[in-house]
């Protein structure tokens, strides 16, 4: 078994305290690393390695083309490397490695792109309105930054964060979440490599009571952001806000995916699988509301059932595998609760609604896919985030029932459309809040495409060029050029 270490100012360190705590395979049900446990005193020791080598030490004196060619050979080192990394995250959260190496091969993008932006984050001159004056603007970075990330995509989230916080020339420090640490712990030693100066990455492990909370409240921290639930993104906001904190939160989602009568059923039968049971419906964008036009509800839903029945169960490691397990008992307990209260509340079960068993399946963390039908926008199975395999299926009658059935969520990070309507492909999203609407496609992401939500779904956004304004504060500069003394210095030019 692996024992880890924090990375703090360039160098693999022992936690102050001398104590770890062991990371669960979650297919296995298993130990299998050892993960440091984090103090005050190491979320202390980090901030200041990190204020240090960001305003004084060489990150800061590195041209920003310098910093770009660091910030790609890193991608390239990801590249290298990104099978490895992938196995030690199915390790840790039990997802599929189909699944967790595409997105470890797809990770490098994050630091090319941002990598090839950092020299391009000009200023400008202004026309300024007032005689003998030159005035321009600049963008500096807004100083040391936290990254809170979650477990269903670790280092994903790792590219997401903290390529666009580099760029701007931040220094970071990632808390990673405590069951899936070991993959973003195995990166960090990249970033050295790369040539990435100590202390401007940093890793440190732990529980958020006493880890977290300490570096959301530090001080020395300008900027906290955070990818999780709404609930626990709420208590971060309000503890950041104390300090008057910069913040960026990815939170939940109750995510709609709206099958029309006119569109290519096969697709969006396809997309509605994809959309819920992929990742084992562990994703912040799942489709977890499956809104179909009644007139073809009957026909779709046979289609829908028989492309989920396909789905193999088990080993998460092998290539056929289409459910793997959920990733922590908890969780696993929350979405067998939601699965008896769909039932409680009148939700019809027309597949699963149970744990999964038979030859393959171990660790006791799997839930069969399952879809509900006649469900209600009122129930709790269709208003509050499930984090798991289950998909309720509501019925609509025209397009503006599906929009207000959409809409009528406290959520909106994503939404899906399923039409050959071109005039409704184009109609619909501008009426859906939400911060990314897909179109005949679900869960496609970019590097170049902004990602966030609107409201309990997060505050800013993330990839994108809009991902590095979120980590850069605008300074204006005004000269004066005169020759002559003011008349009168009391009033203001």
């Amino acid at each position: 078994m692996k024992t880890y270490q924090l990375y703090i100012n360039g160098q693999y360190v022992d936690p102050a305290n001398g104590e770890w705590f062991d990371s669960i395979d979650p297919y296995q049900g298993k130990p299998w690393a050892k993960i440091p446990r984090g103090s005050a005193a190491d979320a202390d020791k980090a901030v200041k390695a990190a204020d240090e080598a960001m305003w004084r030490g060489p990150w800061s004196k590195m041209t920003a083309s310098a910093r770009g060619k660091v910030m790609r050979k890193l991608g390239d080192l990801v590249a290298a490397n990104a099978e490895r990394l992938a196995e030690i995250e199915v390790r840790d959260n039990g997802k599929l490695m189909a699944e967790m190496l595409g997105q470890l091969r797809y990770h490098p993008e994050w630091w090319w792109y941002f990598g090839g932006l950092v020299d391009k984050l000009e200023g400008g001159l202004v026309p300024i309105d007032k005689a003998d004056t030159f005035a321009y603007t600049t963008h500096e970075p807004v100083g040391v930054v936290a990254a809170l990330t979650a477990w269903n995509s670790p280092l994903l989230f790792v590219a997401w964060k903290c390529a666009a916080a580099l760029a701007a020339g931040c220094a970071v420090i990632v808390k990673p979440s405590e069951f899936t640490s070991a993959s973003t712990l195995e990166f960090a030693a990249l970033t050295k490599e790369a040539g990435i100066p100590d202390g401007i990455f940093n890793v440190v492990t732990g529980f958020g009571p006493e880890i977290g909370s300490e570096l959301i409240s530090h001080p020395g921290v300008a900027k906290i952001t955070f990818t999780g639930s709404d609930t626990t993104g709420a208590r971060v906001y309000e503890t950041a806000a104390r300090s008057l904190k910069r913040v960026s939160l990815e939170l939940g989602g109750k995510s709609p995916n709206i099958v029309f009568e006119d569109a290519d059923l096969s697709a969006a039968a396809a997309g509605a699988v994809s959309g819920i049971f992929a990742a084992t419906g562990q994703t912040c964008i799942a489709g977890s509301r499956l809104l179909v036009q009644r007139s073809i509800k009957d026909k779709f839903v046979e289609r829908l059932l028989e492309l989920a029945r396909s789905a193999k169960i088990g080993d998460p490691m092998k290539p056929d595998t289409n459910i793997g397990p959920i990733t922590t008992p908890a969780q696993y307990k929350k979405v067998l609760d939601y699965i008896d209260i769909a039932n409680a509340e009148g939700a019809r079960c027309l597949l699963g609604g149970k744990p999964a068993s038979g030859e393959g399946i171990t660790g006791g963390q799997f839930v069969e896919p399952t879809i509900f039908a006649d469900v209600d926008n009122t129930m709790r199975i269709a208003r509050e985030e499930v984090f798991g395999p289950v998909l309720s299926i509501i019925a609509f009658d025209t397009e503006e029932d599906a929009i207000r059935i959409a809409n009528d969520t406290i959520y909106g990070l994503a939404a899906g459309i399923w039409t050959r309507d071109l005039a409704r492909a184009v109609r619909v999203p501008k009426q859906l809040r939400a911060g990314t609407v897909w179109v005949n496609t679900y869960r496609a992401i970019s590097y170049m495409m902004p990602f966030g939500g609107m409201k309990h779904s997060g505050v800013g956004r993330e990839s994108g060029i809009h991902a590095v304004r979120e980590y850069l504060e605008t300074k204006s500069v005004w000269i004066s050029t005169a020759q002559d003394v003011p008349a009168n210095p009391f009033v203001m030019r």
